[in-house]
């Protein structure tokens, strides 16, 4: 901010190109361009150019303006129009005279230029304020490549160390990002480690964007769009009835953190599934790694430049991930995803610091040879939608997967036409309830049953209790890794049959083979 006595010489020096002086008060257009024009900073001054209103141009007298609330507020908001891109840097504040007010726009050289206004790039040269030709512009171009950062690296001029959460940096991020060793030999302050990490800019005293998004207290003071978005659609559309609306916001790994369970908890559905008379196998409807994966790689990857949200839609069939930004850099549609470039390079280091994303550039491929290994179809990509990067993943069904037929046999038990019981392997015990054998002879004359002829889940746990005496239903479970349900079926069967028996306390007791039939485990009775 300038003081009375610096604005006094501004005002006088008319041969200056970083001030330009007006009396009106309404010209947003005039002023605009004149903003547009310090923020490029054609004659490299990497010095602030000063607007000031109330001043007149050729006498340089002041008009006697009274600066009003309105008046500086209008002036303030083209900052954030959306006209001038990038957005410029710059305050705004009145010095008073006895003559009158004097408004000052302070506007800072922007770091990347061309800075425009409604797309025309406008320069100061010398006293006076023009269009940029082709030779300038190229100019201009050559200055923000001798500066060019990716979006994460520049700093937040708005924010100060207080913005961040200290204590989420040093005890989240600092222990996986650095050795012991290193942390306990530094003594360097708490600004210094950040910066040492890209997350604070000495320069300009202040936190990076990569610091904010991902220490920041309130992040979305800063990046008014970095959340995302979760709807939840009853059909396959859009225009469906919307079921679930919610937002993730704060710091991104807090956001990671939330959706990885809200993905677990409330998209992943899963069913279990018999594939043997021993074994269940959990089916699933997404894969939940490749969800995962495709919800960090958009937010690292999208433009925080872009005033929109990441959209992360559930509809009946599909989910739909879309993020603001299209393909950066060297990746283009013809090589994805076999070539990738980071829009935010800090933020994916960060995110592999933190384990939340692959380490080794193959998360896309990675993810979709998860979901070809769950049984869902490969994940589409939309690649052509200017300004946005979208990934959708089909749902698989698992309501209608094939059951095999002795699994089948085991969960569904039924009683034939003749009301004689069908055994788990699917033959039909005779009249007097002797279990037929393989080739539907009946078992011997003395009604003993042959071990062989037991369902094969039965037989697996008779000869577990065979081999360890008084042993538990948890230990049967490891050993046959059936679920504790299961186990305690058919250890009832066993007993129904007169096969083994429990003994000791409903605590610490076990099973064991019964009595009669400890020395003749071939024939049982």
């Amino acid at each position: 901010m300038l003081a009375k006595e610096e604005l006094q010489k501004l005002i006088l020096d008319i041969e200056s190109d970083r001030v330009e002086r007006t009396i009106s008060t309404g010209d947003t257009d005039k002023f605009a361009e004149a903003i547009c024009a310090f923020s490029n900073d054609m004659g490299d001054h990497k010095q602030p150019g000063f607007l000031l209103l109330g001043v007149q141009d050729k006498t340089c007298k002041l008009s006697g303006l009274k600066a009003t609330d309105k008046i500086m507020k209008d002036i303030s908001a083209i900052r954030s129009d959306g006209n001038i891109l990038p957005q410029p840097a710059m305050t705004v504040y009145k010095i008073s005279f006895e003559e009158g007010d004097v408004i000052v726009v302070e506007v800072m050289p922007a770091h990347f230029p061309p800075v425009r206004y409604k797309g025309t790039i406008w320069i100061r040269i010398g006293p006076r304020r023009a269009i940029a030709n082709e030779t300038e512009e190229r100019m201009l171009i050559e200055k923000r490549k001798s500066n060019a950062k990716t979006f994460d690296e520049l700093p937040c001029l708005d924010a100060t160390i207080d913005d961040l959460n200290i204590n989420m940096f040093k005890m989240n991020y600092l222990p996986k990002a650095v050795s012991r060793d290193t942390l306990e030999n530094d003594k360097r302050n708490i600004k210094f480690q950040l910066a040492s990490l890209r997350f604070y800019d000495l320069r300009f005293d202040c936190p990076t964007n990569a610091g904010i998004l991902m220490f920041g207290n309130n992040v979305r003071y800063f990046f008014r769009e970095a959340y995302v978005q979760y709807v939840k659609f009853e059909g396959d559309a859009v225009f469906t009835n919307i079921l679930v609306d919610t937002q993730f916001s704060g710091d991104m790994i807090s956001i990671v953190n939330d959706l990885n369970k809200f993905v677990g908890y409330n998209i992943i559905k899963k069913r279990p599934v018999p594939v043997s008379t021993l074994f269940e196998e959990n089916v699933f409807n997404f894969s939940e790694w490749a969800l995962r994966e495709f919800l960090a790689n958009s937010i690292i990857h999208r433009s925080y430049e872009i005033n929109s949200p990441i959209r992360f839609y559930q509809f009946n069939n599909r989910i739909e991930i879309i993020n603001p930004g299209s393909l950066y850099g060297n990746a283009r549609p013809e090589n994805f995803p076999n070539v990738s470039d980071y829009r935010n390079s800090i933020l994916a280091e960060s995110m592999r610091v933190m384990g939340f994303v692959n380490r080794f550039n193959r998360g896309i491929a990675t993810a979709q040879e998860e979901l070809v290994k769950n049984g869902n179809e490969p994940a589409t990509f939309d690649l052509k939608t200017f300004g946005v990067f979208g990934v959708s993943v089909k749902e698989k069904n698992i309501e209608n997967i094939p059951v095999d037929y002795h699994s089948q046999a085991i969960a569904n038990r039924l009683n034939d036409e003749s009301g004689l019981i069908n055994d788990d392997n699917g033959r039909l015990n005779d009249d007097n309830g002797r279990i037929n054998d393989d080739n539907g002879r009946l078992n011997d004359e003395s009604g003993r049953i042959r071990i062989e002829n037991l369902p094969e889940i039965e037989k697996i746990v008779f000869r577990f209790i065979k081999n360890n005496d008084s042993i538990g239903v948890k230990t049967i479970c490891n050993l046959a890794n059936i679920p504790y349900r299961s186990a305690t079926r058919h250890l009832s069967k066993l007993k129904e049959k007169g096969l083994i028996e429990y003994i000791g306390s409903k605590k610490s007791g076990g099973y064991r083979i019964t009595s009669i039939n400890e020395n003749n485990t071939d024939f049982i009775r």
